[in-house]
């Protein structure tokens, strides 16, 4: 799995013009499945993110997790992260995890991220999203675990 952190003063995600999901200060997370990802990918992904120190404390130093600063999570899924741009100008998606897959590993992650998290909202998957956000700091931080 690939996730891309965005630590937000606020996010939202609109649908049709409505919104589906929406958090004030803490982490947007655009997330893609691969090919062969698992559930114990998707858990090891989501143990790392909640604990990463990339909020400030009080001497600013990035020492804190969204789980210390009490932030929320919304959870977009985002397929391109799994794009590949070497063999040309038309980006190839192969490593992405079929569709079926794909919805399968991002309703598992967000019900495990509601279990263990107070504040988790979410875009719509496969559906086409207009993500508005206020990147904080900015600070963005890629991950990728693999199995």
């Amino acid at each position: 799995m690939i996730a891309l952190l965005q630590r937000v003063s606020e996010a939202s995600v609109r649908v049709e013009g409505a919104v589906v999901g929406q958090i004030g200060a803490g982490l947007l997370v655009l997330l893609c499945a691969e090919k062969g990802d698992t559930e114990a990918v998707a858990d090891r992904l989501l143990g790392k993110l909640l604990k990463l120190r990339i909020f400030s404390d009080a001497a600013g130093k990035m020492n804190l997790s969204v789980q210390d600063v009490g932030g929320g999570l919304l959870v977009v899924s985002q397929f391109t992260l799994a794009a590949d741009v070497a063999g040309g100008n038309r980006p190839s998606f192969t490593q992405a995890a079929a569709p079926e897959d794909g919805r399968r590993l991002y309703a598992y992650f967000v019900a495990q991220a509601q279990k263990v998290h107070p504040v988790v909202q979410t875009g719509r998957f496969a559906a086409d999203m207009k993500v508005s956000l206020i990147n904080d700091g900015p600070v963005t931080i890629p991950m990728r675990r693999s199995a």
